[in-house]
């Protein structure tokens, strides 16, 4: 494209100087012509099949600039996408969740993992505070554990009425086709961990203090109550697997095998299109102008006691 063209076409312009054809075609096309500005654009990304010795590091690292190009394409092409992650106590959501968002912009990639409801949310329509935390154009946010709290934890452990789980199975399948009608893109995982990997897990979260903060007296009640999360898990399956809304389970034994496969997964749900940056030319710096940077004795250093 000419510097000519690309001004005609930026400006919303035919090749002949004349309008556009309406301000929706000549949004789209300032649209792209910004896009050009700092990537380049080609056909849909295909992921290639990864090698059979592959290196964890090095396919990570593949993944997550994937992962910037689909940001990109979400948030050019004003998308919403909404992930959520259930499973298990230390199945290994939170090290996928944070492989996902380590790369990205965090003013267009949220985590989203919600406390106890205060007083006046537990008075609210129990999807209410999760509506509020839902992308907006051009966003992507990463819900760590979601409604789907009721069908669990709030079940298991006698925190809402049995006509309260009820009314929720029967309300999420109508919840989600409603926010995927509206153009939502809603991806679901279930992180899916064997009994004596899970134990394994606790047993090695108790001897590291580093870790120890992760098991609350609720994880070790759940631990407990094992085959009671067990039936709770089936029931939710049974009434919220659905074919507009599925459930995409994640074998979660090994955890990097589990982070990859789930990132590259992912990455399949959204047809976004490849972009590699493009090198772009650094201004030149202001020059001084007679400017003196401030004494280094007026102010105050972090102590270097490295």
């Amino acid at each position: 494209m000419g510097k000519k063209d690309g001004k005609a076409r930026k400006n919303g312009k035919d090749d002949n100087g004349g309008a556009g054809n309406g301000g929706e075609i000549a949004e789209r096309v300032g649209e792209s012509a910004q896009l050009e500005q700092y990537w380049e654009l080609g056909r849909r990304s295909q992921l290639a099949k990864p090698p059979k010795d592959y290196h964890y590091v090095e396919e990570l690292a593949k993944l997550q600039f994937e992962l910037l190009k689909l940001q990109e394409w979400v948030r050019r092409k004003g998308l919403r996408v909404c992930v959520l992650f259930e499973g298990r106590d230390a199945a290994g959501k939170g090290g996928v969740i944070t492989r996902i968002a380590q790369s990205l912009n965090p003013r267009y990639c949220r985590i989203v993992a919600l406390g106890t409801p205060t007083d006046r949310e537990r008075s609210q329509w129990y999807f209410q505070r999760y509506v509020a935390q839902l992308p907006a154009a051009g966003e992507i946010v990463l819900f760590d554990r979601s409604w789907y709290n009721r069908a669990g934890v709030e079940h298991v452990m006698g925190f809402c009425t049995q006509e309260e789980y009820e009314d929720f199975l029967r309300a999420s399948p109508q919840f989600e086709e409603m926010l995927i009608r509206s153009g939502m893109v809603l991806v679901k995982y279930w992180f899916s961990v064997s009994d004596e990997e899970q134990e394994q897990r606790f047993q090695a979260r108790m001897r590291n203090p580093v870790k120890r903060w992760k098991l609350s007296a609720m994880d070790l009640e759940a631990r407990r109550r094992w085959v009671d999360y067990s039936r709770a898990k089936d029931a939710m399956f049974a009434a919220t697997d659905t074919r507009t809304s599925p459930w995409n389970v994640v074998d979660a034994d090994d955890k990097k095998r589990a982070r990859l496969n789930c990132i590259a997964h992912l990455l399949s749900q959204v047809p976004y299109h490849d972009m590699v940056p493009v090198e772009i030319d650094l201004p030149p710096r202001q020059s001084d102008q007679g400017y003196r940077r401030s004494k280094f004795s007026k102010q105050k250093f972090v102590p270097a006691i490295y």
